[in-house]
């Protein structure tokens, strides 16, 4: 995997050189991970990666991950500093050899505002942009790798809903955190590493909140029950949604409702293909439900990307009038819903194809439990 991230750190060279920007410096986040290997959380300490317009990058890190950078990453050079030690000189140290004292540099966009402020104060001379203007292209177009892996994970997912589905009647009674804790269990027993998000059960009148998340009220019979949820798979996320009813009967407007969300994840499938834009993606689904009389009650964008983060680019809504391309993977997630009597989302990931898309979800799709 380390030529991966070698290639990777390659191209985004080529992009700095077109962004007429000097280099990127990241910090402990997805993009250091996408192009280092190294993956850590975000912490006190300084810990940087300079990735410049031309030659070898560089790492800025504290002695206690020399060795583990060492081990984890294609990067050979680390540069490390003791507690008690000026990070910022090992910075200033880096600049110097990278010729950045007068550069543009773009620095990663979640950086904490205590870092940037310091790399301000290192290199006062400096302009400084966001990472994403030269990532967020490239992460948006999936290698086959990273494919494959949010294909394993849309399988986790099925085979998770396939057995919630599965338990009817049963569900009836438990409150939606025991059955969030049940979703994550099957998620894991499937092969899922950590959940993805917050597992979302939103029973009754919760399924009109959309991120309503998960609480004490007891799943009832006839409650539409919106189930959101994935799990990581070698560091890519699952992300479905389905909206079931358990068992009993549901409220009177709610087969309708539940059909036309369906038709509209459809259409917004269908839709997904290289050379149209993302919006029109949004368009093909909104237009369903609108048809239906219940535009004002889809309140959301269709979809977003995913990928090493579960919320990324490229954004499925109005007003994106970005050109699809192979290898592009994001949800489509059409949703209408009812304040204070239920709601009905749908939700598979699509992955752009040479001529259209494909799912990366296949679990049923239907309202009622198995």
């Amino acid at each position: 995997m380390s030529n991966a991230f070698a290639e990777r750190t390659r191209r985004s060279q080529q992009r700095l050189e077109t962004a007429d920007a000097d280099a990127l410096v990241l910090f402990p986040s997805t993009n250091l991970f996408y192009v280092s290997g190294f993956d850590e959380h975000p912490a006190e300490r300084h810990l940087f990666l300079f990735v410049p317009k031309d030659g070898d990058p560089a790492f800025v890190v504290p002695d206690m991950y020399g060795e583990q950078i060492a081990e984890e990453s294609w990067v050979s050079d680390v540069r490390t500093w003791s507690d008690g030690d000026d990070p910022l000189s090992l910075v200033k140290d880096v600049a110097d050899d990278f010729d950045l004292h007068g550069g543009r540099i773009l620095v990663d966009d979640t950086m904490w505002a205590l870092f940037t402020q310091d790399l301000r104060r290192a290199l006062p001379d400096a302009t400084f942009g966001l990472a994403s203007e030269v990532l967020e292209p490239l992460r948006m177009r999936k290698d086959d790798a990273e494919i494959e892996a949010l294909r394993t994970a849309g399988a986790v997912a099925d085979r998770a809903s396939v057995e919630i589905r599965e338990l009817g009647e049963d569900a009836v009674g438990m409150t939606e955190t025991e059955l969030a804790a049940e979703i994550e269990s099957r998620l894991a027993d499937a092969g899922g590493d950590d959940p993805a998000f917050g597992t979302i059960v939103g029973s009754g009148p919760n399924g009109a909140k959309p991120h309503h998340g998960h609480g004490d009220r007891k799943i009832e019979y006839g409650d539409p029950v919106v189930l959101d949820f994935g799990a990581f798979v070698g560091g890519y996320p699952g992300d479905q949604t389905r909206t079931v009813v358990f068992a009993g009967d549901p409220p009177e407007e709610y087969e309708r409702v539940h059909r036309a969300v369906l038709e509209a994840e459809q259409a917004g499938v269908e839709a997904a293909k290289p050379g149209v834009t993302a919006e029109s993606v949004d368009r093909a689904a909104r237009e369903v439900i609108e048809s239906y009389g219940y535009g004002e009650e889809f309140i959301h964008r269709t979809g977003h990307g995913v990928g090493l983060d579960v919320h990324e680019g490229p954004y499925i809504v109005e007003g994106n009038e970005l050109e699809l391309e192979p290898g592009m993977v994001f949800s489509v997630e059409p949703g209408i819903y009812h304040p204070g009597e239920f709601g009905v989302r749908i939700e598979d990931l699509v992955v752009v194809t040479e001529d259209g898309c494909e799912r990366l979800n296949d679990s049923p799709r239907t309202w009622q439990a198995l």
